[in-house]
């Protein structure tokens, strides 16, 4: 693997995974207002901090940038973005990355989330090489953990009551999948 450069266009049964771009951005923005995005994201972001032209700014370098992959996740049921998928915080040496995915209301429930979780992993594992993925995930977001877990994820530790929301402590899991693992899930899915 030398870098993500390739912005690929991976389709799957229920969602298709695009390179991000600034056509997104209201759909982002609608996502990222939706409370329970912002309490499992980043629960103490009011949304204040982002202006219009520096997020669109932002949406079109995303195709430009060698250290990472952002991926639209578009739903094949309506033709709109739901969301976003992306692998950040990449080490070519440990050939590792992060992993995280943000789907707005439009998408819940629907298995978009799980189906583009494991279409990132398996990109992620079979093409680019990769040989860890990392993410965290709070304690108080079990949807998003059990679909980290049927992807194959496993919990390798605890911050513990490292957020503080609403007036009590939540853990921060850290969550991490390695290739060899990844073709054992592959294989019975």
């Amino acid at each position: 693997m030398t870098d993500f450069a390739e912005k690929p266009t991976l389709t799957g049964e229920l969602v298709i995974l695009r390179p991000l771009d600034e056509s997104d951005y209201d759909a982002l923005v609608a996502a990222m207002a939706d409370p329970e995005v912002t309490r499992f994201t980043d629960p103490h972001d009011d949304g204040s901090g982002v202006e219009e032209e520096m997020y669109r700014e932002w949406l079109r370098t995303r195709k430009d940038q060698t250290d990472r992959l952002d991926l639209a996740i578009v739903s094949k049921a309506t033709g709109r973005t739901v969301g976003e998928a992306v692998l950040n915080k990449w080490s070519p040496d440990d050939q590792s990355c992060n992993f995280r995915i943000m789907i707005g209301a439009d998408g819940r429930g629907q298995g978009l989330g799980t189906e583009a979780t494991r279409m990132v992993v398996d990109y992620a594992f079979e093409q680019l090489g990769l040989y860890r993925i990392s993410l965290t995930v709070f304690a108080f977001n079990p949807r998003g953990r059990r679909v980290y877990e049927k992807a194959g994820f496993v919990e390798e530790g605890r911050l513990r009551q490292a957020v503080a929301l609403d007036g009590e402590r939540h853990d921060d899991i850290l969550m991490s999948i390695l290739a060899p693992e990844w073709k054992a899930v592959r294989s019975t899915a």
